[in-house]
């Protein structure tokens, strides 16, 4: 495939051929959805463009944002939180600067963050304090992978969220059986429209292979019933609230850190 400034024109495209598909569609979650895309995708591509230091800058503040996010959803503590917002940063910084080094010290990041319960004396809440952490620690340590899988993680990117919105209509439009119960409102009809949705941007980018088929078909879908559980067992609907039609960062990226989990795992 192309590097990120031949990807641009492709972008640009789908961006408006989205834009023209939402506004037919008169959905009002669908146009603030595309705003965020229209905000978002070159915010993306000027990270990417710069190198190694861009992804890693852009990587280790969206996992900053994550975190916050996440610490409210699961109610950690302060204390729990500060510590999980050195932690996760760590895994888009070592893959920039040490990239050797980066499964150790992802090791002592999770040791770190699930030492804090346990030296706190917590013998109420502490399991849940340190299973939480841990799991933030591994959900958002794949933010590497915007480091470590160079230009093809913008057509990853692409293709997850021409998927996403590609299922989320499809399962409305064609109904059929219930994905699963953690997330009842959608379908294995908008599963299989957002899967071929996914693959056809992938193609459209030249960056349709097995590996990175793989992580979009399967990946998107699994990343977003993992948060759907996470936020079930929170009792809320979003991670957040503050951007507009989608909750929260973490609601749109759900799908995305999965995806990346199979990329590098594939690579």
């Amino acid at each position: 495939m192309t590097g990120v400034g031949g990807l641009v024109p492709y972008l640009a495209g789908a961006l408006l051929a989205g834009g023209v598909a939402v506004g037919l569609s008169r959905r009002r979650e669908y146009v603030l959805r595309w705003c965020a895309w229209a905000v978002g995708v070159p915010v993306v591509v000027g990270a990417l463009y710069l190198g190694p230091v861009g992804a890693a800058v852009l990587a280790a503040s969206v996992g900053l944002v994550c975190v916050l996010e996440y610490g409210a959803l699961v109610r950690l503590p302060r204390l729990d939180r500060a510590v999980l917002a050195v932690a996760v940063p760590v895994a888009p910084t070592a893959a920039w600067l040490a990239p050797a080094q980066l499964p150790r010290l992802l090791a002592v990041a999770v040791l770190v963050v699930a030492l804090v319960p346990v030296l706190a004396g917590d013998a109420s809440g502490g399991l849940s304090r340190l299973c939480f952490g841990v799991l933030g620690v591994v959900w958002f340590a794949p933010l590497a992978g915007a480091v470590l899988l160079g230009p093809v993680v913008l057509a990853l990117f692409a293709a997850v969220s021409v998927a996403d919105i590609t299922a989320s209509f499809g399962g409305r439009l064609l109904g059929g059986p219930v994905l699963s119960p953690l997330s009842p409102a959608k379908h294995w009809s908008g599963l299989l429209a957002g899967a071929v949705a996914g693959l056809g941007t992938l193609a459209a980018l030249g960056a349709l292979t097995l590996p990175w088929a793989v992580a979009v078909a399967v990946g998107a879908p699994l990343g977003d019933l993992l948060e759907s559980m996470v936020k079930r067992g929170a009792g809320t609907k979003d991670s957040a609230s503050w951007l507009a039609g989608a909750g929260g960062l973490l609601d749109r990226l759900d799908s995305f850190l999965l995806t990346l989990s199979l990329a590098l795992l594939l690579a």
